[in-house]
C-alpha cells in the first residue's frame, strides 16, 4: 500500500521518482527506514522552531533521507564505504534528473555524513535535519521530541522489520565480500567486528605497523 499522501510526503516529480527508485532497489526494512528518517526528521524540526519552506529546503531533506542508504542497495554497491558509495549513487540519479550542482553536492554531504555523529549537523540545516532524522530511527535517543503517539502511528504504516540488526547485516555482508568497504576505524569496520567476528584493529596497531619506528610514550599508558 502506497501511504505518501496520508503522510503529506513531498510530491514533486523528483521526490516521487526518488520514492519509487528506493522502494524499487531497497529490501523493505531499508526502504521504510529511508521513509521514516524523513518524517522523524521533518518532526524534530519542527519541535525545535523549524519551518519547511522557510528554515530549510523540504525537498532536499526528503532527497538525503530517502536516498541515504542506496550504497547498502545493489543499485549503489561498490568498493568504497557505504555512507560514501550511497552519496555518489544519489548524486549520479539527481543529475540524471538535471538537479543544479549545488543541490546534488548538499544531498551528496548528508548522506556521505549520516553516520558522522558530531559532524554532520554543522554542514546546514538540511545536512543537520536529515542526519538527526536517520539516527532517531535508528538509536531513538530524541523521540521524546515527538509527538505523542507519531512513532506508533509512522511504524504501523511504515514497520520496522527488525531494522538495527537488518542493516547491521547488510552492511557487514558487504564487508565481508570486499574488506576495503570497512577503513579503520569507521562505522563499517565496526560492523565488520561485531557481525563477522573480525579482529579490533587499535590506532595503536596502525601506528606499529606503519614502519615509522614510533615507540610507545611512558607516561601515555598505551
Amino acid at each position: 500500500m502506497d501511504n505518501s499522501s496520508q503522510w503529506d510526503l513531498p510530491d514533486t516529480a523528483l521526490c516521487s521518482a526518488a520514492l519509487k527508485l528506493s522502494d524499487e532497489v531497497s529490501p523493505a526494512f531499508l526502504h521504510n527506514h529511508c521513509v521514516r528518517s524523513y518524517l522523524f526528521g521533518r518532526e524534530l524540526a519542527a519541535a525545535r522552531g523549524l519551518r519547511g519552506g522557510v528554515d530549510y529546503d523540504e525537498e532536499l531533506v526528503f532527497l538525503a533521507c530517502i536516498l541515504h542508504d542506496l550504497g547498502v542497495t545493489s543499485y549503489g554497491m561498490g568498493d568504497q564505504r557505504f555512507e560514501v558509495e550511497g552519496a555518489d549513487a544519489a548524486a549520479r540519479f539527481l543529475r540524471e534528473h538535471a538537479v543544479s550542482d549545488d543541490r546534488v553536492s548538499t544531498v551528496w554531504q548528508c548522506i556521505a555524513l549520516h553516520t558522522s555523529v558530531g559532524l554532520a549537523h554543522r554542514f546546514g540545516p538540511t545536512q543537520s535535519i536529515s542526519h538527526f532524522g536517520i539516527a532517531l530511527d535508528i538509536d531513538g535517543r530524541e523521540k521524546g521530541l515527538l509527538p505523542g503517539g507519531f512513532a506508533d502511528r509512522v511504524h504501523a504504516a511504515w514497520p520496522r522489520h527488525d531494522l538495527g540488526f537488518a542493516i547491521a547485516d547488510a552492511i557487514a555482508g558487504g564487508v565481508r565480500i570486499n574488506p576495503d568497504k570497512a577503513p579503520p576505524f569507521s562505522f563499517p569496520a565496526h560492523l565488520h567486528q561485531l557481525v563477522n567476528d573480525a579482529p579490533p584493529l587499535r590506532f595503536t596497531d596502525v601506528v606499529s605497523n606503519s614502519g615509522w619506528g614510533d615507540k610507545p610514550l611512558t607516561t601515555s599508558g598505551v
